[in-house]
């Protein structure tokens, strides 16, 4: 099959032939027929996930058609149109069994621990736990965004940062993520603040329900234009980014008792204002992912129309112009989806 491949850290991925992935005896084998271009693809690259071994495939949001499936695996069969959590958990673990996939303590990820999706066909673990069923009315690109961004965000503003309507919510850094975090936040009932560097990516947070928007390349100080905007800081702050300046300014931004979900990764960990969230009795908040088992009630808002993550997809590449559109990551993330099609 075909595939991006990087031989080291930082340097230039090239599309290559490599071996065809055999499924495990509890997993599947998957065709992929899209995968989402991420910033982590791009953090993993530059070397900054311990787990990674060389040469190795990045790429871990996808759908596709199942291909092959091993022998344990009852609940799937060839042909099937599945995506995945970006979390492919074990199933039996005590985190498993409480429900928490997404922290699962013998997890696997396509594209970290083992070769992902920026290929013709992807090996994932644990196929009765993590593939999830995608309608035949939704189409492969919109799939692929939904298993680590759209999932991601969906989880951060609903379950973990427990939205409220009316509540106001800031959205630091506007791609993927955010501006899927945006369009659930809003959807919600909750009024957003999205904070970006580009004039782009602010138009769409407008598009998908931002009710205020900062340019961060204009504004000092972003914490208090939030502050300013909303009338003393936001309910619920997401960085969605990845950044130490965009997490502080998404802690500094709060209001009494407001919550800081941290999505976004970061290769160190930042300096976080402390004594600001002892003084103010803030909660900070992780986000990893969602859980298969979690899927339905936002599937369900997507089949109803009250979410649209196919507006979010705004580029769609074939295989071989994905190892410059990753390198470019690093500079213009851009804003909404890239959505790499390994057969076109």
């Amino acid at each position: 099959m075909r595939a991006v491949v990087f031989e080291r850290f930082g340097e230039p991925a090239g599309v290559r032939e490599v071996p065809d992935p055999a499924p495990a005896p509890h997993g599947v084998v998957v065709r992929v027929e899209a995968t989402g271009l991420c910033r982590s693809d791009w953090h993993g690259w530059q070397g900054h996930d311990p787990g990674i071994e060389l040469p190795h495939v990045p790429g871990h949001e996808l759908a596709g058609t199942v291909e092959a499936v091993g022998t344990l695996v009852t609940r799937h069969r060839p042909g099937d149109r599945v995506t995945v959590p970006f979390v492919c958990a074990c199933g039996s673990c005590a985190s498993c069994a409480a429900g928490d996939q997404q922290v699962c303590e013998r997890q696997t990820q396509p594209g970290f621990t083992h070769w992902g999706s920026f290929a013709e066909y992807v090996a994932l673990d644990h196929a009765d736990v993590n593939l999830v069923a995608v309608a035949d009315e939704l189409s492969f690109g919109t799939a692929a965004s939904l298993g680590c961004r759209f999932a991601t965000a969906f989880r951060a503003v609903v379950a973990q940062g427990r939205v409220a309507p009316g509540e106001w919510v800031a959205v630091h850094g506007c791609g993927g993520v955010g501006l899927s975090a945006v369009m659930i936040a809003a959807a919600a009932g909750a009024r957003v603040v999205a904070v970006d560097l580009s004039p782009r990516a602010l138009d769409l947070a407008r598009r998908f329900g931002a009710a205020h928007c900062v340019d961060a390349s204009r504004t000092g100080d972003t914490a208090e234009a939030v502050r300013d905007l909303t009338g003393g800081g936001a309910h619920l702050s997401l960085d969605a980014l990845g950044s130490p300046v965009t997490c502080a300014a998404s802690v500094a931004g709060l209001r009494r008792r407001g919550r800081h979900v941290q999505v976004g990764l970061m290769p160190e960990d930042p300096k976080v204002p402390m004594s600001r969230v002892i003084g103010l009795e803030l909660e900070l908040l992780g986000s990893h992912g969602m859980p298969a088992h979690a899927y339905p009630p936002m599937l369900e808002s997507v089949r109803a129309g009250l979410l649209r993550p196919d507006l979010l997809v705004t580029s769609t590449i074939p295989l071989a112009a994905a190892p410059a559109a990753l390198e470019a990551m690093g500079t213009a993330p851009g804003a909404g989806v890239t959505v790499v099609e390994p057969w076109a």
